[in-house]
């Protein structure tokens, strides 16, 4: 029931939302995955898309103080993991 709940909401969202977190998630997923695992560039990618993902949920969340500091956290640490991603 709760998924139904969070689908019903997500589908009242604005075109750009729904692009933009649709688009994060299936990149983060794609490739973050083992195919690409021999190439630290598609990591950082990957990790900076979780980034961006973490970040828009953050601005949706800006009125509950506490979401907003858990998807602001999320998001900077995956800016972190992508930064050192890269310099390996």
């Amino acid at each position: 029931m709760q998924i139904k709940i969070m689908f019903k909401q997500f589908l009242g969202e604005p075109l750009w939302f729904k692009i933009l977190i649709s688009t994060t998630l299936l990149s983060s997923i794609v490739f973050s995955s083992s195919f690409f695992s021999g190439h630290p560039s598609i990591q950082c990618f990957a990790k900076l898309a979780a980034a961006v993902f973490f970040f828009a949920y953050a601005y949706k969340m800006r009125r509950s103080r506490k979401n907003f500091i858990i998807f602001i956290s999320l998001a900077a640490f995956c800016v972190l993991l992508a930064i050192l991603e890269f310099y390996q």
